[in-house]
């Protein structure tokens, strides 16, 4: 793996020189847009809006604009804005994982200790597994800055950044709707919740759409039609609550443990 940021963590007086690496990758496949007419490959280009020429990655540059005028900006500039932030993620508190909502994640690093940070790292990754706790803190990365949560993983250390509280939208316009619900409503609810319930094991899941996607793929390279799948939609006959409950507990597959 290639390392895509390099500094340190914070805390206290403690300090952690460290590199971070991306933690996922896509498992969806790599599909290229193409012209209808003649299937040839469609390009993206950087272009220059007055000139209409393609400009070369070199000679991008990045600007603000400032009272109708560009106001060019470096990455040393960047830097300067906030040299801490750009170069070590300070962890302001400890917090509960459990108390952080997980609409505010967002992407997952790994970090490495750089040379003279092994027994620091190594402190902070047991320190955090023995009390259950996560790091609090804020970084810059790509010149936009982001809460992140220092966290143990698998006997590494992870970065995970989380939204700010106003990039979260709020629920007010969605047009929720009230109903009463009867208690045995909601005590069969919790019946066919209950016998659905298991302990979470991400390992049981895959992505199974891009696999059979590629199969198609495969198919469809050797000349044959492919015939779609019949869809196991499964229908009640009823459009009362109570009864569609009770017809999904007769039909598991499993006791509620």
């Amino acid at each position: 793996m290639k390392s895509i940021w390099t500094g340190a963590i914070g805390f206290g007086l403690v300090n952690i020189p460290v590199k971070m690496y991306s933690a996922v990758h896509s498992s969806t496949l790599d599909l290229d847009m193409l012209d209808k007419k003649d299937h040839s490959r469609i390009r993206f280009l950087r272009v220059n809006e007055k000139t209409g020429k393609e400009v070369a990655w070199a000679n991008i540059i990045k600007g603000y604009n400032y009272n109708d005028k560009y106001i060019v900006l470096t990455d040393e500039d960047f830097e300067k804005a906030s040299p801490e932030k750009t170069k070590i993620i300070e962890i302001k508190q400890f917090v509960e994982e459990s108390a952080i909502d997980s609409m505010y994640y967002e992407t997952p690093y790994y970090l490495e200790p750089e040379k003279g940070g092994s027994k620091a790292y190594v402190l902070l990754c047991q320190a955090l597994k023995k009390t259950g706790k996560a790091g609090l803190g804020s970084m810059v990365m790509r010149a936009r800055e982001s809460l992140c949560l220092v966290k143990y993983h698998e006997n590494a250390l992870i970065v995970n950044k989380i939204r700010f509280e106003e990039e979260l939208r709020k629920p007010d316009d969605l047009k929720i709707p009230s109903a009463s619900i009867k208690p045995a409503e909601l005590k069969m609810a919790e019946e066919l919740i209950g016998s659905l319930s298991d302990p979470f094991d991400i390992s049981a899941y895959k992505d199974t759409y891009s696999d059979n996607l590629m199969k198609l793929i495969r198919a469809k390279a050797k000349g044959q039609k492919i015939k779609p799948p019949a869809m196991k939609v499964v229908h009640s006959a009823t459009t009362d609550l109570m009864s569609q409950l009770k017809a999904s507990l007769g039909g598991k597959k499993k006791k509620a443990g």
